[in-house]
């Protein structure tokens, strides 16, 4: 958004990863004591949002989006407030929940279709007022790239069949399902490298140590580039079983030429159609999962194919252009309808 000429400001809790983040990229930050639900929190967005003519707001969880709607409601003229709601976990149905979504909230952006009919059949919002945006990349940095020069630049074997998953080490990413899926392949000798942190690092040590499978699974972190790791895969897994929008490492794989296997949970089924952009396994299985990594290990032509229809679906409906320019549509008419009600 600064790069198309607007001014952006970011709030975000002290500790977070963004706000420490924020000063690499360009994107000027406040630190505010908004990581819980609490009073403070709504005071100092409230003296922000005071101080400030901020055109709209934008919130992306629920402790932010709460917090600003209340801080909003001590304002007499506050900015319109567009939520973005990323995950398809299921909405409460409470009076307080549908006031924030249905009055508080200018405009609904939701990263999938899946999600959007979930918030209108669930909660009741005029279809009208929730978009489906998906999260955009940038094609160009996530280019096909030589795999053998991705190994060596990471010193990762050459000669042996490389498995790998892009996520935070969350529950529902299905990292547990992946590893438990590495004895059961046909490819002995193939390994796999998780790329992320989170709650679940222990766990996942813990089990990769009781199959045994130290000198075939790697834990690697989080990587400030993720691009790397991701053309020196030759298969990319992500078997998520809940709350997925459409992910972006799996779009990221995909414009980087990587084929993909993967669930059909949450909005993922809008970037993976099974046997045309991606092999799609059953949620929760091993032996499915371990089945479609050996059939893409197995088949370069069938590699090649989904690869191709990938990159090409992927750069039509989930660039970074295409994001932005529908987010500036929605910023546009959560402004305008301030000025007409007002």
């Amino acid at each position: 958004m600064i790069s198309r000429g607007h001014r952006v400001a970011l709030a975000c809790p002290r500790e977070s990863r963004i706000c420490s983040e924020a000063e690499r990229f360009g994107v000027p930050a406040t630190a505010l004591p908004i990581g819980q639900k609490h009073p403070a929190g709504v005071l100092a967005l409230r003296r922000l949002l005071s101080r400030h003519a901020f055109d709209v707001i934008n919130t992306h969880s629920s402790t932010d989006s709460w917090l600003a709607a209340i801080a909003c409601r001590a304002l007499k003229a506050p900015p319109p407030m567009v939520r973005t709601r990323h995950i398809s976990a299921r909405v409460p149905r409470d009076r307080l929940t549908r006031w924030l979504y249905a009055s508080a909230t200018a405009q609904i952006v939701t990263t999938g279709e899946a999600i959007r009919h979930q918030l209108i059949q669930e909660l009741g919002i005029d279809p009208s007022r929730v978009s489906s945006i998906p999260t955009g990349i940038d094609p160009g940095r996530f280019a096909p790239r030589s795999k053998c020069a991705s190994r060596e630049a990471l010193k990762l074997p050459a000669g042996i069949p490389l498995a790998g998953i892009v996520a935070t080490l969350r529950s529902w990413k299905g990292h547990r399902f992946l590893v438990d899926a590495m004895p059961l392949l046909n490819h002995r000798d193939a390994q796999l490298i998780i790329v992320g942190e989170g709650p679940q690092r222990e766990a996942l040590q813990r089990q990769i140590a009781d199959l045994r499978l130290s000198e075939r699974v790697r834990l690697v972190g989080n990587q400030d580039d993720v691009a790397p790791w991701l053309g020196a895969l030759d298969v990319f897994a992500l078997p998520s079983y809940a709350n997925e929008g459409v992910p972006q490492a799996l779009v990221q794989a995909m414009l980087i030429g990587v084929p993909c296997v993967t669930t059909d949970a949450g909005a993922i089924g809008e970037v993976a159609i099974d046997d045309h952009t991606a092999l799609v396994a059953a949620r929760e299985n091993p032996i499915a999962l371990a089945a479609a990594i050996d059939r893409l290990l197995a088949d370069a032509q069938l590699g090649t194919r989904l690869v191709e229809a990938a990159r090409a679906h992927a750069c039509a409906k989930f660039s970074l252009a295409a994001m932005l320019d529908r987010m500036e549509s929605v910023f546009r008419a959560a402004t305008d309808e301030r000025s007409r009600t007002s």
